[in-house]
């Protein structure tokens, strides 16, 4: 008897559709967040903003390459950010292709400066709350793979 069993509740879709869908709204939810300028990037630029304003954060993305496993630091930082997401209710996903990424909101600062996508917020722009239609379905598959006890899903960027 699995777990799902026990509790009565279905799996989360395995398919293919049902990950290229969540990936496909994350790109949309990506693009459309930094055309509005709700959208932040870098592990300690999150965290101060987390700190400021958790309310107005309304989904968390952490991004690191098979590289970025052997480092500690970063995922300590990812224990942290997860923690904190988890108790102010803010859906959380990973992504394991920083260029996949960087493809879609851009490697570098205006500056020129490389970007830290290891961590990116999205946020609400006002007091109303944001009604992205990619946001409300990352939320629905968060919420899915969470009742089958995957609390951060992983997510791929579609080509």
């Amino acid at each position: 008897m699995t777990l799902e069993e026990t509790h009565g509740q279905e799996p989360v879709p395995a398919g293919s559709d049902w990950m290229q869908g969540a990936g496909k709204a994350l790109h949309e939810l990506l693009v459309s967040a930094q055309r509005r300028g709700c959208l932040t990037a870098g592990v300690y630029e999150s965290a101060k903003l987390m700190n400021v304003d958790p309310d107005n954060v309304a989904f968390c993305v952490l991004a690191a390459d098979e590289e970025d496993e052997g480092d500690i630091a970063l995922q300590i930082h990812f224990t942290l950010i997860q923690a904190f997401c988890c108790e102010n209710d803010i859906d959380i996903v990973r992504v394991n292709d920083v260029t996949k990424l960087a493809a879609v909101v851009g490697p570098s600062e205006e500056d020129g400066e490389p970007r830290d996508l290891h961590c990116i917020l999205i946020t609400n722009p006002n007091e109303d709350g944001w009604k992205d239609p990619a946001l409300e379905k990352l939320n629905f598959f968060c919420e899915e793979s969470r009742n089958v006890n995957e609390w951060v899903p992983t997510i791929t960027l579609p080509e």
